[in-house]
């Protein structure tokens, strides 16, 4: 129990700690960090200098911070410190160029930073550099081992090193000092010194001058060489010639001979080269002694004669075709007759540098085997030489030529004509034909090059066949011809003509619209047309001079104009236009005739009315009354008709009952109107009475009908309806009044 108990204090203890120690990270902050440079920012270089750098820090610690210190040169770390204390100084002792810079210092107490004022620092001042020498005596060509060295001067530096005022080398070094090797060609003695600056401050300038350094050089006489030629005058082309270089210097040194730019014999002394001579080599001959930078010659001019001239390869025809004879020879002519005569040079003829025949003369038929690159060698005393190679190519025969139409034929247009052979050696001559007799000329040098003849038109398709091509190209053959041309000939067609069926058609039937034409290449296309918009039928490519178009079931609206439009691959033309009428169909010109008829009856009947309505009545003297009795349903055939003219006097003394006096005449006629007609009819046929003036009869107004079993219809004429008619009432009441009389 009270082992819990103490590990319970420890961890109690523990966790306190750790609170505590949490709350002093955070129970702190840095003020300021000062960096001071010491003695001041521009010294001189060598003096001593300090860089302290100061942190102020505001905390509630009891114990000690840890601080972090580092110093920046132009922002590269160039130092570092952990310590307790808030000031660090660095010491810079002495200092140099390469101190200077921009400075600054920074502080880091755990997860904090604090970064310093900016101090620039300039140093002044180089030192003096060092030169010295590995030996100041050397002989000519030596090389000179030169070091130049500033023991207290840091940083990366340039050495310069000169050669009285003339800069001979430049070295980079990351050390105070650098070594390194200088040549000479002088053969007097030369002085030397160096220089350097800090590669990071070149505005530091230059150091002053080393110390001077005198170097000896000794002339190396002693390797200049001697050459020597045996035999020394008459060398011919043939001859054995040794060459001699010598040198007394014994060793340690390269002995060459050269010509030119080739290097013929090299060795470390004197040596002999043994060769057998020609034409070419004659020339200047070099002996060199070189010793390290140091080069001593010797010239020798060598003259050769020449043994015999370089051959040359003669070709006899200078120009021939495959299948023609042609000859190859090879000459020289002899040049040293007291050393070889002409029958002591043997020549060989090579083709692509192969062996081919053993003689000056090669006669041979041309082939395309034969063609290719030919040299000819002359042998004599060992010397052989080669001509220049001449290239053999056989021309080819202009094979028959092919002729043909570049573009369409089309009568009476231009076209054009292509002659091409398709073997034979260029240049080769085209010429065009027609009927035998030639028309005009083309020559072609080059592959590119085309015999295109260019031909006005011809008149009918047959006149293709009259062309054909000749070419030459000075072969055997002298010439070949072509088959004639065989083109196609597209003719043109003629102006179509639209031949209607009938220019006018009844409106249902069909309209059978024919075009055709005279003349045309096949296929000919038909496009019809209607008052001038193309109809979606057409006729493509038929294999007739004759085109169809049917109108199916034609309509009022589609007469008009029509034409039709034929073409070809050569052209396009139309027709002239057809007028085509469409007429009413039959059952319309039937109810149109109807409708005319009735038309006309109605406009008599109008006209009739109108008529008798205006005539007057001469014979009317006084008004009456006509009264018209009739079935309401006449029979057909009944002419039954009466007319009551009743006298008023009378009327009135029967008591106020109406009495009818006279006949009945009966009308066939049911209407108005023909009761009308047929009572003109009866005035004219009944004769005027003359009036008796001692009578006046007067007509009533009304009457009332006879009772009788048939139903009557009763139709009252009053006055100023018609005259017409009341002049025929007036005729019925004389009637009937005389017949009263009579009785």
């Amino acid at each position: 129990m009270r082992l819990c108990l103490l590990w319970l204090g420890l961890l109690h203890i523990s966790l306190s700690a750790l609170w505590q120690a949490a709350d002093t990270q955070a129970a702190f902050t840095i003020d300021q960090v000062t960096l001071t440079v010491l003695p001041g920012n521009n010294v001189e270089s060598g003096t001593s200098l300090t860089l302290r750098c100061e942190a102020k820090v505001s905390h509630s610690l009891p114990q000690p911070l840890i601080y972090i210190f580092s110093f920046l040169q132009d922002d590269q770390v160039v130092y570092s410190k952990n310590t307790s204390d808030s000031v660090v100084v660095r010491s810079l002792s002495p200092a140099r160029v390469s101190n200077s810079g921009r400075f600054q210092c920074t502080v880091r107490i755990y997860d904090k930073t604090k970064v310093s004022n900016s101090q620039a620092l300039r140093v002044t001042g180089l030192q003096v550099p060092t030169l010295k020498v590995k030996s100041d005596i050397i002989s000519e060509g030596d090389i000179i081992s030169a070091t130049c060295s500033a023991p207290e001067e840091t940083g990366s530096l340039n050495f310069f090193f000169y050669e009285g005022d003339q800069e001979v080398k430049r070295v980079s070094s990351s050390s105070s000092s650098v070594t390194t090797s200088l040549t000479t060609q002088k053969l007097t003695d030369i002085y030397l010194h160096c220089v350097y600056m800090v590669i990071m401050h070149p505005n530091a300038g230059f150091s002053n001058k080393s110390n001077t350094v005198k170097v000896i050089v000794q002339d190396l006489n002693v390797i200049v060489p001697k050459i020597s030629i045996s035999p020394e005058v008459n060398v011919v082309e043939g001859d054995r010639v040794q060459i001699t270089c010598e040198v007394q210097y014994p060793s340690d040194l390269e002995l060459f001979l050269t010509k030119g730019n080739t290097v013929l014999h090299q060795y470390h002394t004197t040596f002999t080269h043994s060769f057998t001579v020609r034409t070419e080599d004659s020339g200047d001959y070099v002996c060199k002694a070189e010793k390290g930078s140091v080069q001593k010659m010797a010239v020798y001019r060598l003259n050769v004669t020449e043994l015999f001239s370089k051959p040359i390869l003669i070709m006899n025809p200078d120009q021939f075709f495959e299948g023609e004879r042609f000859t190859l020879i090879c000459s020289s002519a002899v040049s040293s007759l007291d050393k070889i005569k002409k029958a002591d040079i043997k020549y060989a003829l090579l083709k692509e540098d192969q062996l081919i025949h053993s003689d000056a003369k090669y006669i041979a038929t041309a082939s395309l085997a034969t063609n290719g690159k030919y040299t000819c060698m002359a042998v004599a005393k060992g010397v052989n030489k080669t001509s220049e190679p001449l290239i053999l190519k056989a021309k080819v025969p202009v094979s028959i030529p092919v002729i043909r139409a570049v573009d369409k034929v089309i009568v009476g247009q231009p076209f054009k004509i292509l002659c091409e052979a398709e073997n034979g050696t260029l240049p080769i001559t085209y010429s065009l034909l027609k009927a035998r007799m030639s028309v005009t000329e083309r020559r072609v040098v080059q592959a590119a090059d085309k015999a295109l003849f260019s031909i006005n038109s011809i008149s009918y398709p047959e006149e293709i066949n009259s062309f054909t091509c000749q070419a030459h190209n000075q072969g055997p053959s002298i010439s070949r011809t072509s088959h004639p041309l065989g083109a196609e000939v597209i003719v043109p067609v003629s102006k179509p003509v639209l031949e209607p069926q009938d220019v006018t058609v009844t409106e249902g039937t069909d309209l059978t619209l024919t075009c055709s034409v005279q003349k045309g290449t096949h296929p000919i296309t038909f496009t019809w047309y209607h008052n001038r918009v193309q109809l979606s039928f057409s006729t493509p490519e038929v294999r007739s001079l004759k085109g169809r178009y049917i109108v199916k079931a034609i309509e009022r609206d589609q007469r008009g104009d029509y034409y039709c439009e034929a073409s070809n691959y050569a052209t396009e033309i139309r027709s002239s236009p057809a007028r085509i009428g469409v007429s009413l169909a039959v059952w319309k010109k039937a109810l149109i005739g109807v409708f005319c008829i009735l038309l006309l009856v109605a406009i008599v009947i109008v006209l009739t009315v109108f008529v008798k309505k205006s005539m007057p009545n001469p014979r009317r003297k006084k008004q009456t009354t006509e009264l018209s009795v009739k079935p309401s349903r006449p029979k057909s055939g009944d002419p039954m008709r009466i007319s009551l003219t009743l006298d008023i006097e009378d009327n009135t003394n029967l008591n106020g009952t109406p009495c009818v006096m006279g006949r009945n005449v009966w009308s066939e006629n049911g209407s108005g109107s023909d009761s009308e007609d047929h009572t003109d009819v009866d005035s004219e046929l009944v004769h005027p009475q003359e009036e008796d003036p001692s009578r006046e009869v007067l007509v009533k107004k009304s009457i009332e009908p006879e009772y009788s079993d048939q139903h009557t219809e009763v139709q009252v004429s009053t006055p100023g309806v018609s005259e017409q008619a009341e002049g025929a009432a007036l005729e019925y009441a004389q009637l009937n009044n005389s017949e009263q009389e009579t009785a």
